[in-house]
């Protein structure tokens, strides 16, 4: 009896999580479908009666909407692979390799998820301009090519490969170049799916550093392309307009979640909790 009350509690407490994790993004579609009228009407209306797809159409008829979008898919794209490749590289390193120092270096990766992006920000800006990267897509993408969560996770996971398939292929006369590539790697799937889901959606939703380093709408990506459109609007916000552009913009990040959720789960589970 209790087991089935505290069950349907449970149920009842995701069903309800889910609802308010739903709420906004329903509020957001309905609002982009609604007419300016019907997004300044008091008391104010839920859902759009006549739906509307005008606003989509002013969205990119009016903003670089596409260029935002194709700027935040190049800079995403680019940054998860270099996190990939920087990530799975230096975790098989301090995990299947014997060097001096490994595990003080470690930990001096790790530290450094403890600082804060907004101490960085200054002396990466002052690099940056020194390099006359500032408003291009090397200062988007460079800085994030590499990261300590990417290489803790890749670690995790190597360091549970079996010995005795890493004895096998030495014994084949694999170098650790082809022990990484060969053997590995091709192991590694969920931490991969895993580690490019958390990149991805990281670099598609940051804002503060776009903001800094671009001046252009020809290199700005979507979260600060969308800040410009709405401070755009002066007097008064069309808030239907506004939602149309927000619900373009969030269209990726909910495909790969979606795509890739079933990596992410595997990947959380068997690679970043055993040691």
């Amino acid at each position: 009896m209790k087991a089935a009350l505290s069950s349907r509690i449970a149920t009842l407490v995701l069903v309800l999580g889910a609802i308010a994790m739903a709420a906004p993004f329903a509020l957001m579609l309905g609002t982009s479908l609604m007419t300016y009228a019907q997004t300044m009407a008091y008391p104010p209306e839920w859902w759009p009666h006549p739906v509307t797809f005008g606003n989509y159409a002013k969205a990119l008829r009016d903003t670089p909407l596409l260029r935002y979008f194709g700027n935040s898919l190049l800079v995403a794209s680019v940054t998860v692979l270099g996190q990939l490749l920087t990530g799975s590289m230096a975790g098989f390193a301090f995990a299947r390799l014997r060097f001096r120092g490994r595990n003080a270096l470690f930990f001096a990766v790790l530290a450094t998820m403890m600082v804060p992006i907004y101490i960085n920000l200054v002396p990466l800006y002052a690099l940056i301009s020194v390099l006359g990267w500032v408003d291009t897509y090397q200062a988007l993408i460079i800085p994030g090519l590499s990261g300590a969560f990417g290489i803790f996770l890749f670690r995790q996971w190597f360091l549970n490969l079996p010995v005795e398939l890493e004895d096998a292929a030495r014994m084949d006369g694999c170098n650790p170049w082809q022990l990484y590539w060969r053997i590995a790697l091709p192991t590694a799937w969920p931490a991969i799916g895993t580690l490019a889901i958390f990149e991805f959606l990281a670099s598609w939703n940051t804002f503060l550093w776009p903001l800094v380093v671009t001046n252009s709408d020809t290199i700005r990506t979507l979260p600060v392309g969308l800040a410009a459109f709405r401070a755009s609007m002066k007097d008064v916000t069309d808030w239907g307009l506004l939602m149309a552009a927000t619900a373009v913009s969030v269209v990726p990040a909910i495909l790969v979640f979606v795509v890739g959720q079933r990596f992410f789960i595997r990947g959380l589970m068997e690679g970043a909790v055993k040691d």
